[in-house]
């Protein structure tokens, strides 16, 4: 898989661009919808706090989409930042797979 040379789209921002702002729905109403604290959303649309299993869940009910799509966006900036964590470090053994041999 090609790595990317730029930062996933965060779900936060997604939430924002695609759903809520289209709809005229404020960070408050969207918060009170999903069960969690207008702070807690609004740290999530800003990226200053990640979106958990649970609460991506109450997203896609409340949206009607799907847990899924909500913890890949997550997941996918988790990727991201933590290679970008290590991209100078170096294992000190590898333990890569063995060849298959020709039958």
């Amino acid at each position: 898989m090609a790595k990317s040379k730029r930062r996933p789209t965060p779900p936060g921002l997604m939430l924002r661009d695609m759903y809520l702002k289209p709809r005229k729905i404020t960070v408050t109403a969207f918060a009170a919808a999903v069960g969690c604290s207008r702070k807690h959303m609004s740290d999530i649309i800003h990226e200053r706090a990640r979106l958990d299993a649970v609460l991506a869940a109450r997203i896609g009910r409340v949206l009607n989409t799907s847990t899924v799509l909500w913890l890949n966006l997550q997941a996918g900036i988790d990727a991201w930042d933590g290679e970008q964590a290590i991209k100078r470090w170096k294992p000190a053994v590898t333990f890569a797979a063995a060849a298959k041999k020709a039958a």
